[in-house]
């Protein structure tokens, strides 16, 4: 929003995929490690808005697939218990239960991004930015990564 960018969230279309199909996406995962084609469609729309140009994509493998695209590459993290607890706020369930499912995803992801694309998603060396949000709150991270996208736009 500060810089009239677009968003473009693939979690929000791969939660809609597994809602469509009446599944939640921990189900959609476990298909997605025998069907290709799941996270091929989920990609290719990524690529899509990314050719638009002008967006921001919260995208788990956008950093490799889109890095012919992308004029900048922020990674945001943090460690495994704060970000269950973040899961466990937001969709109103157990830490216990937020950190199965995150540990279930990204061994799934792993796993699937290694054998379709040959992405190693532990390499953080494709991104220009990776930002540590362990001790840092939303406000902070949001600045950050705002002066990095004006100082790409300004060389426009």
């Amino acid at each position: 929003e500060l810089f009239n960018l677009r968003y473009y969230s693939t979690g929000h279309f791969y939660r809609r995929i597994a809602s469509e199909r009446g599944i939640d996406p921990l189900e959609l995962d476990k298909i997605a490690e025998k069907d290709p084609s799941i996270d091929h469609e989920v990609d290719a729309l990524a690529r899509s808005e990314a050719e638009k140009g002008d967006v921001v994509l919260d995208t788990h493998v956008g950093g490799w697939l889109l890095k012919d695209l992308s004029d900048l590459s922020i990674y945001v993290t943090a460690s495994l218990e704060t970000r269950a607890r973040r899961v466990a706020e937001r969709d109103k369930k157990s830490f216990e239960e937020a950190l199965r499912e995150i540990i279930f995803r990204e061994q799934s992801m792993k796993k699937r991004f290694w054998e379709y694309y040959k992405v190693d998603i532990n390499d953080l060396s494709v991104f220009d930015l990776v930002i540590n949000t362990e001790r840092i709150d939303i406000d902070l991270m949001i600045e950050i990564s705002a002066i990095a996208v004006k100082n790409i736009l300004l060389r426009r």
